[in-house]
């Protein structure tokens, strides 16, 4: 039995590993070594849950239990996880999908966890088709937003690459300045949040950042 619960969690921790790959060559917060624990945890919690009271039932005529109490708690709980991979800046929400794809590592080590192999494998591959596949055929559909902060001495400066930016190109969704210091001295700090149009490049702007004069780039996202 030691033997099958291992198997078990190794196939979980196979699963988790592959998905968090992906998501660490698209260069997210979680990558493979947090899918790998999630995949893990939540099969050692599957096997606790159906196998980890059996002794107790047996000492205790008529009592009853609920094998699926434990796990459940598993989906309440990687929620916690997943909210600390979003951000919501402004307009501006990045980590959905990979708490989308750590919710589901959740699932599938659940699925480890019980013995259900070819589930959990067939789901760790529907996983990486909607991560991979799918964006290769509509991530055109969606342009995402992109959050810039720059700062300048020169309001003129910045005004002028606020204007090189807001082009045909791209749609800016919100602009905001203020008037700051660091250092002893006066600062104006642009925050823009921009989104690409049609088929522009949406990285085309770093092009842009890099030839304006007097302008610091804080920081992109």
């Amino acid at each position: 039995m030691e033997w099958s619960f291992l198997l078990r969690l190794c196939v979980a921790c196979l699963c988790g590993t592959v998905i968090g790959l992906d998501r660490e060559y698209r260069v997210k917060d979680a990558g493979f070594r947090t899918h790998f624990l999630v995949a893990l945890g939540s099969a050692l919690m599957m096997i606790v849950s159906q196998y980890g009271f059996d002794e107790l039932a047996a000492s205790r005529d008529g009592l009853r239990f609920d094998p699926g109490r434990i796990a459940a708690q598993v989906v309440s709980g990687i929620g916690f996880i997943g909210a600390g991979t979003i951000i919501i800046h402004r307009q501006l929400v990045r980590g959905l999908t990979t708490a989308a794809s750590l919710w589901a590592t959740a699932g599938i080590g659940l699925a480890a966890g019980a013995g259900m192999y070819a589930l959990a494998a067939a789901a760790a591959a529907l996983t990486l088709f909607g991560l991979e596949v799918l964006t290769l055929f509509f991530g055109g559909l969606g342009r995402k937003r992109t959050l810039i902060v720059f700062s300048s001495p020169r309001r003129e400066a910045i005004d002028a690459l606020f204007g090189r930016l807001r082009t045909s190109d791209y749609t800016v969704i919100s602009y905001e300045v203020e008037a700051v210091r660091a250092g002893g001295e006066a600062l104006y700090r642009a925050t823009l949040v921009i989104r690409a149009r049609g088929n522009a490049d949406e990285e085309s702007y770093i092009a842009l950042l890099r030839e304006a004069a007097d302008v610091t780039v804080e920081r992109i996202v």
